[in-house]
């Protein structure tokens, strides 16, 4: 019931981060999502890294902004507002600079300028130093010179890959202006998947499905009780001692530990 529960607050959250990764069930290739919000994280154990296995974490109506980055499956959350992961596009920058010819090097270079443009933006906005209407011009501004950017054509193929995915991006790269408490990256899911890896790493995965299911409820809890500053164990102490199944409210018993 907790599990549940904590997925219905994800679903009904105005802002949810999403990541996945691959898990292994029984020594096949599964794949484990999260789906984190400021204060939930809510994990799912499932086959396959389609749009069915997101939409059964998420909920294929799920209306609020969606942070992710950049894979296509997320995209057919048609009723979400979509955030593309910032960094993500400067580390693919970054990757393409450090081996480009100096002629080459000229187009992620100014992309990436302009994303950290963006990124400064919105801390000056959020110091106070821009005021909303500054905001909302420079945006316009940071999108104009993007477009002119992407206009021409490039001899490098790795740039002509960019300029193509950057164009299917355009619309998504500042949501996190255009909503200054938007995130601009994809940090939170990234986070909430990282413990998981070193998990698999330990000891490969889960054996059974029913492992899984296990492993994804407990990882919800303790991820989400960490997120909230509550130790976990006295609440698991006392549900396990409970003659039924109650949701859990992650009341801190005492200091947290985490």
């Amino acid at each position: 019931p907790t599990y549940q529960d904590l997925r219905r607050q994800v679903r009904a959250s105005a802002s949810v981060t999403m990541d996945e990764s691959g898990w292994k069930v029984g020594g096949w290739l599964w794949w484990l999502w999260a789906a984190v919000t400021d204060d939930t994280t809510v994990y799912g154990i499932m086959p396959g890294r389609g749009y069915d296995e997101a939409a059964r974490l998420l909920g294929a109506d799920f209306h609020g902004f969606l942070v992710h980055d950049g894979w296509s499956v997320y995209y057919k959350f048609t009723t979400a507002f979509h955030q593309t992961c910032t960094r993500h596009l400067i580390n693919r920058c970054n990757g393409m600079l450090e081996s480009a010819s100096p002629a080459a090097a000229v187009f992620p270079d100014n992309v990436k300028a302009i994303l950290l443009k963006g990124l400064d933006l919105r801390d000056r906005h959020l110091e106070g130093e821009v005021s909303d209407h500054g905001l909302a011009s420079a945006t316009g501004r940071l999108e104009a010179d993007m477009a002119r950017l992407l206009a021409p054509s490039y001899r490098s193929e790795q740039s002509r890959r960019l300029v193509k995915h950057l164009n299917h991006e355009f619309e998504y790269l500042f949501t996190y202006l255009k909503c200054p408490v938007l995130e601009a990256t994809n940090y939170r899911g990234e986070q909430a998947i990282r413990p998981a890896v070193v998990a698999r790493k330990v000891w490969g995965g889960s054996r059974t499905t029913n492992g899984a299911h296990t492993q994804e409820v407990l990882a919800s809890v303790f991820r989400t009780s960490h997120q909230r500053g509550v130790d976990p164990l006295p609440n698991l102490a006392a549900l396990l001692r409970a003659p039924k199944p109650y949701v859990l409210k992650f009341h801190s018993l005492h200091p947290a530990r985490c």
